[in-house]
């Protein structure tokens, strides 16, 4: 993208060759690589102006996987890189914006903590969860300056106490733990799983991308969001995705919050999105492909953080062959590539007939929810509420739906396993929905009206005036639906959940 003149922030590349060599000497960097590293850094402040660490006029950065083979959520990323106690003061002078900066270096934290400490996520959520109760509000974007650096003081106690050690305050070695995170990542268990499922080598190791921040999360001006150039699902020319104002990428792919369709960008940041629709365009000519693409606005500037040949349905993989044939953009021979057996195997997938679903309203079933066609298909299963328990069930010859508030990279074999994924966050470009549609397991994901309990392995939904019960082990079904809206020209996806009345 950066020789196509385009505007991504600076950065650097670290080696697939790289990870190898410090994975093949039991995790010892290469000679001379922590140097070039530390030279690239300085290099980058060159460009922007900006010193790694400097509390008068920081620079932070995002540490990101960048392998051969696009493989969605399955390997580690870090944001924030280089936010500690001294910079995030010198970042409230300089923006006069404390929740901005509060807000980041809690997400620093919380990823870092997870990522390359091992700490688990569940502590970090219910410390959020308690300083909105505390303030008495539901979303996180509406918590304040105070509660955010509050959190941020929980975040650092956390750590202590689960790793017995400071969250580190020297940026250059939240950088090299970053980057050994990252390498460590290729085999991690979800990319394994993932690897083995799709026929990708072992021996090809990661890259580690070291990219300058920009952040989608200074204000109503700023936002962040992922693009498909057409509609996955089904194949149609058309952009297709999600994005979110006042956040950072990892709010859209995760699917911890519920996202706006990318059509929407039209109305709220308008010369944004056209500068957006020329680059996507761009994109698409240049790879000859689909292009899934992430970006963020920071108070009003677009910057492209990545590009890759986007996954699809089998559906959509046969129309975008045929059309992009019918446009040039391929010929034929190409066109053949581009649709394997396994694509084929999965056009023959079941979907429920007009007379199933006439029969099952006949039977008493009960439609209890809709949401965001996010995979399409039909499913039916028993109800499970983790990856592990989807995973050997799965394997039992039991068919199962895996229900999620939102599935994370760590829930890929439980996704491999399971007939169907529904979530109760989360939009068409969340990691469920992109991992589902690779696979062809239908997903229906953002059904908000939900209520998801892990811990006691059941989900409440209000029908009417009754309250409807799934508990693990439960019957559902779940199908797509497609409509067209009339006001624009992004099409809402919708999504059925159907089970029996206990």
């Amino acid at each position: 993208m950066t020789r196509l003149g385009l505007p991504v922030p600076p950065g650097f590349t670290v080696s697939t060759e790289a990870c190898n060599a410090y994975l093949a000497a039991n995790h010892e960097l290469p000679e001379g690589m922590w140097e070039q590293e530390v030279a690239s850094i300085h290099a980058v402040e060159q460009q922007v102006g900006k010193k790694f660490g400097d509390p008068t006029n920081p620079l932070f950065v995002s540490c990101r996987s960048g392998a051969k083979f696009s493989m969605p959520g399955m390997m580690d990323t870090v944001l924030n890189i280089g936010l500690n106690d001294e910079t995030a003061e010198g970042m409230i002078a300089l923006t006069d914006d404390p929740r901005f900066v509060y807000d980041s270096y809690r997400r620093l934290i919380q990823m870092f903590g997870s990522v390359v400490m091992g700490v688990a996520d569940e502590p970090f959520e219910e410390a959020i969860a308690d300083q909105k109760k505390k303030s008495g509000i539901k979303h996180d974007v509406d918590l304040s300056a105070d509660d955010w650096k509050i959190i941020v003081e929980r975040f650092k106690s956390l750590v202590k106490a689960y790793k017995g050690m400071d969250f580190p305050q020297d940026p250059y070695k939240q950088l090299e733990m970053a980057t050994r995170a990252v390498f460590n990542s290729w085999f991690g268990k979800r990319a394994i799983d993932y690897r083995n499922a799709t026929g990708i080598r072992h021996d090809l190791g990661t890259a580690v991308n070291i990219v300058t921040m920009v952040f989608g999360n200074m204000g109503d001006d700023s936002a962040t969001g992922v693009a498909f150039t057409r509609n996955p699902v089904d194949g149609t020319k058309e952009l297709y995705g999600d994005f979110l104002i006042n956040a950072q990428g990892e709010d859209v792919v995760a699917g911890i919050r519920n996202t706006l369709p990318i059509a929407r960008l039209n109305v709220d940041m308008p010369e944004a999105f056209a500068q957006f629709m020329e680059i996507v365009t761009k994109l698409e000519n240049h790879f000859q492909d689909m292009q899934d693409v992430e970006f963020t606005i920071e108070h009003g500037k677009l910057w492209m953080l990545q590009t890759r040949n986007g996954k699809r349905t089998a559906r959509a993989a046969i129309k975008m062959a045929v059309d992009m044939t019918n446009e040039g953009l391929i010929d034929k021979p190409e066109a053949i590539t581009r649709v394997t057996p396994e694509q084929v195997d999965q056009l023959l997938h079941p979907q429920f007939s007009a007379e199933t679903k006439q029969k099952s309203r006949s039977e008493g079933n009960l439609l209890v929810s809709k949401a965001v066609n996010a995979s399409p298909g039909a499913a039916v299963g028993m109800a499970v509420f983790d990856a592990d328990t989807a995973d050997e069930w799965g394997k039992a010859g039991k068919a199962v739906i895996m229900v999620r508030p939102e599935t994370k990279p760590d829930d890929v074999h439980g996704m491999i396993a399971a007939k169907g994924i529904l979530t109760s966050r989360g939009g068409a470009t969340s990691h469920a929905a992109v991992v589902a549609r690779q696979f062809g397991t239908p997903a229906v994901c953002g059904a908000e009206d939900l209520e998801i309990d892990v811990e006691h392995r059941m989900m409440q939904v209000n029908v009417g005036d009754a309250q409807i019960e799934v508990r693990e082990g439960d019957w559902l079904s779940l199908t797509a639906a497609r409509v067209r809206s009339s006001s624009a020209n992004w099409q809402r996806k919708i999504r059925t959940l159907n089970t029996k009345p206990s």
